[in-house]
């Protein structure tokens, strides 16, 4: 089966010549959740900024369902990778919910009546078909980063790209959004520093520093080892104990 995410060899240096990448390899299967750890200047960003196009590689190879990131495919590959951003109002500029999560779809060419079934369907997924005419202004954190959501699932895409997701909310909305995300049948990759929550919904961690992977593998298992995540200026909260 083709891959969701294929990254082979990727390295890549700014202009000013600072290297960020150093040959990233990365599979990742359909229907997986991984998350992606590492400290702050470690690479992430400029990973997912190889996924959708807006950084091209220097050296290496991207694929997004079979289909690799040049310039020519680019528009598909928008489609392709779903980039949640960390803030919402990254997202969220149209006068009512609804409108915002008809925008991507509408820029992809779909039309109606399939578009108001997008709309329909991604507000369902998220469970805030309620506040469809409501302004994104007036929504709460929690609200505003499953309507942020719905928008990127609208699209229909082949992965989602959640960056720092539990970012600002309270504890209630944070496990609100988990459920959500547990309960969606899409490969997903989380970019974050909430060790806990990367434990809650993925099972496997990719973990990079210095711009190369420096462990691949089973989430609680990494967690688990104190001396690896001081190596790489990870931590786990005060008081926090793995089962």
């Amino acid at each position: 089966m083709t891959a969701s995410l294929d990254v082979e060899g990727l390295a890549f240096a700014y202009p000013d010549g600072h290297q960020a990448l150093f040959g990233v390899d990365l599979r990742i299967e359909r229907g997986e959740r991984v998350a992606l750890l590492g400290p702050n200047g470690a690479g992430k960003t400029t990973l997912v900024l190889h996924l959708n196009g807006v950084h091209r590689a220097g050296a290496g190879r991207v694929e997004v369902g079979g289909l690799e990131v040049t310039r020519e495919n680019v528009q598909e590959i928008r489609r392709r990778v779903g980039i949640v951003f960390q803030d919402p109002d990254d997202q969220l500029f149209m006068p009512t919910v609804a409108d915002d999560v008809a925008f991507g779809p509408a820029n992809f060419g779909v039309t109606e009546p399939e578009l108001s079934l997008r709309v329909k369907e991604a507000l369902d997924a998220v469970g805030v078909a309620e506040l469809a005419d409501r302004s994104p202004m007036h929504l709460s954190g929690g609200q505003r980063r499953r309507a942020a959501l719905a928008t990127v699932l609208a699209c229909d895409p082949e992965i989602l790209v959640l960056d720092e997701p539990s970012t600002h909310l309270d504890p209630v909305a944070r496990r609100e959004l988990a459920d959500v995300l547990l309960g969606l049948d899409r490969t997903m990759l989380m970019v974050t520093h909430d060790l806990p929550y990367a434990l809650q919904l993925c099972p496997r961690s990719v973990v990079i520093d210095g711009g190369v992977v420096v462990a691949d593998g089973p989430t609680r298992d990494l967690l688990a080892d104190a001396d690896f995540l001081a190596a790489h200026r990870l931590e786990l909260p005060f008081g926090f104990a793995l089962d």
